[in-house]
């Protein structure tokens, strides 16, 4: 009877994946870069000696964030799709995800521009410029990353190269993608909820 109890241990306990484990510790890592970010930009919160000042030029990101978190809940139905092999339905979704995020890469450059060009907020102007566009920016670039693997995916399956052994290849992006989406709810907190009552 015990023989057979370890058996079925044995064969229940596996090593974890390497990809998981590996993608775990990028975000643990990309994780502490951003606390770091966030916590430069709280230090120098309302210690600009000269404007603009974040109440002044900033709105609250309600269509970019609705871009954002809506494509967490999509990459989840491609995901859905994929693991019951509907090939058409998985790629709608993966596109649908990945033209949210395009949305709000648009929406990003369009604040940005506004601030630069309207407000003449810049990396120079101020603290409050400074910090801001390093945070945001760093975010954004994650977003660029998460798209160009979203892209590459979506290649692959519409050129027919995406097969079963890949699923977790394209878990792991969703991973990525969800960590992204976690990342801009601090980054709005931060910047467009807190920031903006100093």
């Amino acid at each position: 009877m015990s023989t057979d109890l370890l058996a079925t241990a044995e064969t229940e306990w596996r090593l974890p994946s390497p990809r998981k484990v590996g993608l775990t510790l990028v975000i643990l890592t990309e994780s502490s870069l951003f606390t770091i970010f966030v916590v430069a930009y709280l230090f120098y919160m309302g210690k600009s000696l000269n404007g603009p000042y974040p109440w002044e030029v900033l709105e609250f990101p309600w269509l970019g964030s609705f871009f954002l978190f809506s494509s967490s809940g999509t990459v989840v139905v491609a995901e859905h799709r994929l693991k019951k092999g509907d090939k058409a339905g998985f790629e709608l979704w993966w596109l649908i995800t990945a033209l949210l995020g395009l949305g709000f890469l648009i929406y990003t450059a369009s604040e940005w521009y506004s601030l630069i060009y309207h407000d003449h907020l810049t990396l120079s102007t101020n603290l409050f410029g400074s910090t801001f566009y390093s945070l945001v920016g760093l975010h954004a670039s994650h977003v660029i990353v998460g798209l160009l693997l979203l892209t590459l995916i979506l290649v692959a399956s519409v050129t027919g190269n995406i097969k079963p052994r890949h699923h977790e290849h394209i878990e792991m992006i969703s991973w990525y993608w969800h960590f992204v989406d976690g990342i801009w709810a601090v980054v709005v907190t931060v910047v467009y909820i807190i920031g903006m009552q100093h």
